[in-house]
């Protein structure tokens, strides 16, 4: 089992949820090591960048984009899918994947970026 620890912008976005919705996405959040190894593309997919690899777990309206740090999942955001929604809409047409389109998307490394260089919340 992992330990997940949440940034200072992640805890907060979570924090902004129901507090039935924030149980049933953390409910749901189960990483296990095979579903990072072999992402189904549905509820678990792979962003991937530059040699930085980061995973999306889909739960309802809601993204939670994490990493694999020492064991432990890193949780950088918690977004609303209509955030990412909008921007695929106005962004391109081209027939890819909702991953596929954010790893090649500066404005979204630069939101993972942030969190990353949140502080941590353990």
């Amino acid at each position: 089992m992992f330990q997940v620890i949440f940034n200072t912008i992640s805890a907060a976005e979570i924090s902004q949820l129901d507090t039935m919705d924030q149980l049933a996405l953390l409910a749901s959040f189960k990483v296990t090591p095979d579903l990072l190894e072999n992402p189904d593309g549905e509820s678990f997919g792979r962003v991937e960048r530059k040699g930085k690899v980061l995973f999306r777990y889909r739960a309802g309206d809601h993204r939670v984009y994490f990493s694999m740090e020492e064991g432990n999942v890193i949780v950088h955001r918690v977004l609303h899918r209509n955030t990412f929604s909008d921007f695929l809409f106005r962004s391109t047409q081209l027939p890819v994947t909702e991953d596929e389109e954010l790893a090649g998307s500066g404005g979204f490394w630069k939101l993972i970026e942030d969190g990353e260089k949140a502080k941590r919340v353990e």
